[in-house]
C-alpha cells in the first residue's frame, strides 16, 4: 500500500470559495483585497492560480497567497508553500515551502500538517523522522484531513514510526475513505482482500478498489484488475482486467503497464 504523496492541487479544492465571490469582477476583488480583506485576496489568488475568469498568472497568485498567509489565513500558507515546492510563480525553494507548511500546521491547518508529515516521512528537506511523521499525520487526521488519516493508516499497517497495528490501520482507512480520500478506500480494499485487521471479504475489496480507481488511484485500478483476472469477488474477465491495467498504467503505475503487456500477449492481441 502506498501513501498519498503531495497529492495536493492547490485551488481545485477551493473552487467553492471562488463561487462565493463569483459575482464580483477582478477589479472589485482587487479593490476589496487592497482594503485588507483576506477573504477576497484568497478568492483572487485562486482565480489567478487556476486562470478562472482571468488570464492565469502564477506570480500574481503567489503574491496574493503571501498576503493571505500574512493576514493569518493558514490556507494561504499551504498554497504558497505548494508554489515554492513546485517553483510555480516563484523560484523553487523547498526550505521556504517547508517553513510555510510548518507555519500552517502550527496555526491548526490540517492539510499543512499532512504535507509537513510527508516531508518528515520521506526525509525531504529535513532529516527523515518516522515518529515525527506519525505525530503530524495524527494531528492532521484529528483535524479532519482524510489524506492524513490515510497516510497514518499506512504507518500503522507497516509499523513505521509506531507499533504495527492492522486493526488501527483499518480504522484509519475507514475514516479516510468515509472522508473522501480514494487512496484510503483502495488501501482498505487491500485489508479486506487479505483479511488483515478485518474479516476477509473479497466482494468488499472489489467495491473499495473500484471506489479508489474511480477516484484516480492507480493502485486501486491495478488491484481491481487482479481481482478480475482471478475472479475474486467478481466474475472473471480478462477484458476488464486489461482495461484496468491499462488505466493503472496511464496513472503512472509501472506494474499496471507490465501486467497490461503480459495479459495482452496472453489474449493474443
Amino acid at each position: 500500500m502506498k501513501k498519498l504523496i503531495m497529492a495536493i492541487v492547490v485551488g481545485l479544492v477551493l473552487l467553492s470559495n471562488v463561487a462565493i465571490a463569483n459575482e464580483l469582477s477582478i477589479n472589485e476583488l482587487q479593490e476589496r483585497c487592497n482594503n485588507n480583506s483576506v477573504f477576497y485576496c484568497r478568492a483572487l489568488a485562486i482565480r489567478y492560480r487556476l486562470g478562472y475568469k482571468v488570464e492565469k498568472n502564477l506570480s500574481k497568485a503567489a503574491e496574493l497567497w503571501r498576503r493571505t498567509c500574512d493576514g493569518g489565513v493558514t490556507e494561504g500558507c499551504v498554497s504558497l508553500g505548494f508554489m515554492y515546492d513546485r517553483g510555480e510563480g516563484v523560484r523553487q525553494d523547498k526550505l521556504k515551502a517547508l517553513a510555510l507548511y510548518r507555519k500552517a500546521c502550527d496555526g491548526g491547518d490540517a492539510i499543512g500538517c499532512t504535507v509537513l508529515g510527508i516531508r518528515y516521512d520521506q526525509g525531504e528537506g529535513v532529516r527523515q523522522d518516522k515518529l515525527k511523521a506519525v505525530e503530524l499525520y495524527t494531528k492532521a487526521c484529528d483535524g479532519g484531513d482524510a489524506m492524513g488519516c490515510a497516510n497514518l493508516g499506512v504507518m500503522y499497517s507497516n509499523g513505521e514510526g509506531v507499533r504495527q497495528d492492522k486493526f488501527k490501520a483499518v480504522e484509519l482507512y475507514i475514516k479516510a475513505c468515509d472522508g473522501g480520500d480514494e487512496a484510503g478506500c483502495s488501501n482498505l480494499g487491500t485489508m479486506y482482500s487479505n483479511g488483515e485487521g478485518v474479516r476477509q471479504d473479497k466482494f468488499k475489496a472489489v467495491e473499495l478498489y473500484k471506489k479508489g480507481c474511480d477516484g484516480g488511484v492507480a493502485e486501486g485500478c491495478f488491484n481491481l484488475g487482479n481481482m478480475y483476472v482471478k475472479g475474486d469477488g467478481i466474475r472473471q474477465s480478462n477484458q476488464m482486467a486489461l482495461d484496468l491495467f491499462g488505466r493503472a498504467c496511464d496513472l503512472k503505475e509501472q506494474l499496471g503497464c507490465e501486467h497490461y503487456a503480459k495479459l495482452k500477449q496472453k489474449m493474443g492481441r
